[in-house]
Parts: structure tokens; C-alpha cells; sequence
């Protein structure tokens, strides 16, 4: 799952930090105020570990836009720390828009997919160690979920997974050659099920414009999700696309993949009545 949070609305009172998020320093003197915002934005630029993920990897580089994801900074367990500070600088990159990626000798010629939004990285460690022979380009911004990935992967042998941190959008249009792409996985991305924030969704035309060109002919995209309205603004929008056709025989839904390992999230979305649909669709 895609780890990201609707944005944050400042309530009655609060000042507007720089970012658009709220902040809790109303009646605080100016020159408090100024140094607690200053002190706020080097936080979100400096790494959390030196050599590891950093902060805002394309930094001013690119232009500003709706995002479809919210940065989590959450807390990081010894463990992935641990992970974090041994195997980035082996198997992490950040997304900083500013090089164009070699994909086969990052992983050793294996035909590589793309995954958005991995969350705590159960389902793609899984996913890497049941097909050795396919690379995982893995991206999320969670940095818990960063570590969490690299130490699984770590523990499992698996040498195929690599992960990015950062924009995926600035990935797929700076940083990847076309046709380079096997395929691409969205597994439960953030449904922003108000109105107002469906700009924000990941599954939208524009996307797969990007996307087609990326991937090579016949790779498959393949999303998931447990949200009944995206679901089906995802079967519209992908069958709408001339550059995409449904693997489904009905055109409809399509049963979820023996690859794809049922994840914790989805367990919690079937508990609760969620009903999850499995997209795959092919590139012409």
C-alpha cells in the first residue's frame, strides 16, 4: 500500500506553514514563530541518516505540482535503521530527477518491474523472493517502510529488489529510458475518496501516457485496490487508453494473481467487507 495521508487542514487558529501544513504556533511572538518554521524546513531537507534516504531528493530541481502522495516521516525501529544505514548505499537510490537510470546493469540484465507504493514492503520482499529471476524497482517515500524492505530482502537472499525514494512521477519521466519497463505494479494506492482530492489519485490519463512509454509492448500493468469508486475509475481510465488493453476476457475485473501475495492492509479491508479488485492490463 502506498503510504501517504490526506493533507492536513489547519483548524480555527492555527498559522499556515510554508509546506501548506498546519501549524500549531498562533500567539507564539514572530521571531519564535520564524525560527520554529526555519528549523521545520532544514528537518525536512536533511536526511535522517547519513548516506540514507534523503528528505526531498529532486529538491528545486523539478517543477512543483498535485502530488498523489503525502510524505510520512514516522518513527524508524533500531532494526530498519539498522537496514536503512547497511544496504542503502547498495540498493537505495534517491529520486532526484538529475541522471537517467541504467536498469540492466542495475540489476544484472533481469527484466524489471516497477512497483508504486510499497508500504511496509512485505508483499514485494515476497513477490522478489518467488521470482528471483525479475527485478523489483521498488518506490515509496515512507522511510520506516524503506528500511523494513531492505532488511527483508536482505534476510531472504533476494538481490533483485532496489529501492527509490521519492517522486515516482519525476522517476518515470527523468530517470527511465522508454521501453525499459516489464511492468508496473500500484497495489493499494491512496484512494483521496473526497471529491475535492480526486485530482490527487495516481490512476489518472496523464499517468498512463507517461507509463506507455516507459513500458515495453506487452508488459502488464497490474493495480490493485480495496476502494469500490477507484476501482472503477481505474477500469474506465485504463480501458479508455489506446495504448492499454484489458487481459480480462469480459472486459471487467480480473481474478488477483497467484503472484500477488494478499497483504496485511488488504486482510484488514476483507475484515471489514471491502471487496478487492485485481486490474491487469496489457501495453499494445
Amino acid at each position: 500500500m502506498s503510504e501517504s495521508l490526506n493533507p492536513s487542514h489547519p483548524t480555527p487558529g492555527d498559522a499556515a506553514a510554508p509546506d501548506g501544513t498546519a501549524s500549531t504556533t498562533a500567539g507564539i511572538p514572530d521571531d519564535l514563530r520564524a525560527a520554529s518554521l526555519e528549523r521545520a524546513r532544514r528537518l525536512r531537507q536533511e536526511p535522517r541518516f547519513p548516506g540514507g534516504p534523503a528528505a526531498d531528493p529532486a529538491g528545486s530541481h523539478h517543477e512543483r505540482r498535485i502530488r498523489s502522495f503525502q510524505p510520512r516521516r514516522s518513527r524508524v525501529t533500531p532494526g530498519q535503521q539498522d537496514a536503512l544505514e547497511r544496504l542503502w548505499p547498495k540498493w537505495g537510490l534517491d529520486i532526484d530527477g538529475l541522471r537517467v537510470l541504467d536498469l540492466p546493469a542495475m540489476f544484472d540484465g533481469l527484466p524489471v518491474v516497477l512497483e508504486i507504493g510499497f508500504g511496509m514492503g512485505e508483499a514485494t520482499a515476497q513477490m522478489a523472493a518467488d521470482d528471483p529471476g525479475t527485478g523489483i524497482l521498488a518506490v515509496d517515500v515512507h522511510t520506516p517502510g524503506q528500511g523494513n524492505l531492505l532488511g527483508l530482502a536482505d534476510r531472504n537472499g533476494s538481490t533483485n529488489v532496489r529501492v527509490a525514494n521519492g517522486d515516482a512521477i519525476i522517476l518515470l519521466r527523468e530517470m527511465l529510458e522508454p521501453d525499459s519497463l516489464d511492468g508496473l505494479r500500484v497495489y493499494f494506492p491512496d484512494p483521496w475518496p473526497k471529491t475535492r482530492h480526486h485530482k490527487r489519485r495516481l490512476i489518472q490519463p496523464e499517468f498512463l501516457d507517461l507509463v506507455a512509454g516507459r513500458l515495453r509492448p506487452g508488459a502488464i500493468v497490474h493495480c490493485a485496490t480495496d476502494w469500490e469508486p477507484y476501482a472503477e475509475q481505474m477500469l474506465e481510465v485504463l480501458t479508455a487508453h489506446p495504448r492499454f488493453e484489458n487481459t480480462a476476457a469480459d472486459g471487467g475485473y480480473a481474478p488477483r494473481p497467484a503472484f500477488r501475495p494478499r497483504t496485511r492492509f488488504e486482510g484488514q479491508g476483507l475484515d471489514k467487507g471491502h471487496v478487492v479488485h485485481d486490474l491487469l492490463f496489457a501495453r499494445r
